[in-house]
């Protein structure tokens, strides 16, 4: 199947299952496409994003290295950093090539490096110059265009700025958030302490599902289990993005996920790990280390018998010089093992 079919299949798929029910979140260094595979193999569901990648980066970087992924991806949406509209457009005309079934605009994140390019949180200061950017990324793109905001940066008063925010976006023709619900600091707190330091304000996101119900809302922030997802899904939220819940116990928070749409689908983390093998020979064999791949895998028993011996296994062997599948092997003996 050609990539544009890919992508015409991916978004009818995303449409039918509603697939923001339940998503992981865009993280730096962690989400990479090795990740997202390894992620799909316990959800044949969720929304699954990319890195934030900026538009520049595209425009002016090696394109297959910062896009490319495999088609078992589906449904995947990429998240582009930026705050220059044209740049913005060209990006996601580009990105059109590859397949994507969402693009979303990073207006969340908090980072010194992100702020400096004038473009994350800092844009929600600057609500006008996102629609435009958005605008101009729709007039681009195929698939849906999305945007993952704060409730706030600094001293805003979120309940005066996120629904005019919101409210000014949205007649750009996005009709799709996700909203982390903190502010951000953007002087001050570590990008770490942002995810954790300002308290988590899931009623003014509630709110903005019955002030704007035509728009699909979702949260993000402080969600660590599916009983969580349920109950916020429950109060009439469109969907849930879960962050690093997903990538440090993938196995509590994403085996059982698909039950969300009423899936039985939910093998058991050995499966899964037997399901990555095939995907694991192909990228050795084209070059590969088995460490991009098993370093996304470490937290896969977290909280079970042999966990320990899984994740050391891995970490003193995986780097080496042709580690390879036998490894993998190995390490998933210490879980047998201590389980017996």
């Amino acid at each position: 199947m050609s990539i544009i079919g890919q992508a015409i299949e991916g978004v009818e798929k995303a449409k039918e299952y509603k697939a923001h029910r339940l998503s992981v979140a865009p993280m730096m260094d962690w989400t990479d496409r090795h990740c997202r595979v390894f992620h799909r193999m316990m959800t044949q569901r969720a929304m699954l994003y990319t890195e934030m990648v900026t538009a520049p980066a595209i425009l002016h970087g090696p394109r297959p290295k910062l896009l490319d992924f495999s088609a078992v991806e589906h449904p995947v949406a990429l998240q582009l950093g930026g705050s220059d509209p044209r740049d913005l457009a060209q990006a996601v005309r580009i990105a059109q090539g590859w397949g994507y079934d969402e693009i979303n605009l990073n207006v969340g994140c908090p980072s010194d490096r992100v702020q400096s390019g004038c473009f994350g949180a800092v844009l929600m200061e600057r609500p006008a110059l996102v629609a435009d950017c958005v605008a101009a990324m729709i007039a681009e793109s195929a698939v849906p265009v999305t945007v993952k905001c704060r409730i706030g940066v600094d001293d805003q008063i979120p309940e005066q700025v996120l629904p005019a925010f919101i409210e000014t976006v949205a007649k750009a023709g996005v009709g799709h958030f996700v909203i982390h619900a903190r502010k951000a600091w953007l002087q001050g707190l570590s990008p770490k302490e942002n995810r954790e330091i300002p308290p988590l304000d899931y009623p003014l996101v509630l709110e903005m599902k019955r002030r704007f119900p035509e728009l699909t809302i979702c949260i993000n922030g402080g969600i660590s289990t599916l009983a969580q997802a349920k109950q916020l899904l429950d109060q009439g939220l469109d969907g849930v993005m879960i962050g690093r819940a997903a990538y440090h116990d993938p196995a509590a928070t994403l085996i059982g996920a698909d039950a969300l749409w009423g899936s039985e689908y939910a093998p058991d983390a050995h499966q899964v790990v037997l399901d990555m093998k095939p995907y694991i020979a192909a990228h050795l064999a084209a070059g590969g280390r088995l460490h991009q791949i098993t370093r996304h895998m470490l937290g896969l028993f977290t909280g079970r018998p042999g966990a320990r011996g899984w994740r050391r296994v891995l970490s003193e062997g995986a780097t080496r010089e042709g580690a390879g599948l036998d490894l993998l092997d190995h390490a998933l003996s210490q879980v047998q093992a201590t389980a017996a």
